[in-house]
């Protein structure tokens, strides 16, 4: 059976006290509301991880992940961080290509695939994210350019690993912009990109990956969302900063 998983990308917010409140807010709730069969992770910015990691300790479904790390071991790379590194402050899961990634830095389909590595070198689980612009989904190419996104970055990789990722598309045409994608829309989508994988790895390994919405996800429309047979979970953007709405998130399964 699949994991079924919500995880936070808190991306660049939240100072020291900020962090820790809204952290200890998540993990009070979820201790009074207990949430079964799903995983929440809290993928706080890097200066976060270890006060992240101490408040959530002892709170079994409540992971800490990162929002990147380095395509290098370690070495002469200012500003960079690895994976080992990740894993060493107490990180089990980290996201891998999000679209402000690509977009704003440039990061390349080959690039990510070192990351990949990385990730998978250190014990780390990558959310491996892949989605398509507007022009792209206006041309109604949009299930070419995902499936070219993750046959670039992950078919090289064995069987035995591409189990051990989870993957989260992103339609970056509606987040921010208006546009509302559909559940039927974001089902159709998790369902080719499954589809893709089994033409890889086939249907049972393909069956095992748990595949996130990194859309516009709230509370008012994540357990629609959910219900799809496709769609795993969610990775949440802004509604992860309120932690009201993230625990409401996660209980909509």
């Amino acid at each position: 059976m699949r994991k079924k998983i919500v995880a936070g990308n808190w991306k660049m917010n939240c100072l020291l006290e900020e962090g820790q409140k809204l952290t200890s807010e998540i993990v009070n709730m979820i201790k009074d509301e207990p949430i079964k069969d799903v995983k929440v992770i809290l993928n706080p910015p890097f200066v976060h991880l270890h006060g992240v990691k101490k408040l959530i300790a002892g709170v079994d479904n409540i992971a800490l992940g990162a929002q990147n790390c380095s395509d290098k071991e370690a070495g002469a790379y200012t500003g960079e961080t690895s994976a080992a590194m990740l894993a060493s402050f107490g990180a089990e899961y980290v996201i891998i290509g999000h679209s402000e990634r690509r977009s704003m830095f440039n990061e390349s389909n080959e690039l990510l695939t070192e990351k990949t590595k990385q990730a998978l070198s250190n014990g780390l689980t990558p959310i491996f994210c892949c989605g398509e612009p507007l022009e792209i989904r206006e041309a109604d190419t949009h299930e070419d350019y995902v499936k070219a996104q993750l046959t670039e970055s992950l078919f090289g990789f064995s069987e035995e690993e591409i189990k051990k990722l989870v993957i989260a598309y992103e339609p970056i045409w509606a987040i921010g912009t208006g546009k509302t994608a559909s559940s039927e829309q974001a089902q159709d989508m998790h369902a080719a990109i499954r589809k893709h994988l089994s033409s890889k790895y086939g249907e049972a390994v393909a069956e095992e990956i748990s595949i996130l919405y990194g859309g516009s996800c709230k509370p008012s429309n994540a357990k629609e969302i959910f219900s799809k047979a496709d769609v795993d979970g969610g990775l949440i953007g802004g509604a992860s900063l309120k932690s009201r709405d993230f625990v409401d998130i996660a209980e909509s399964f």
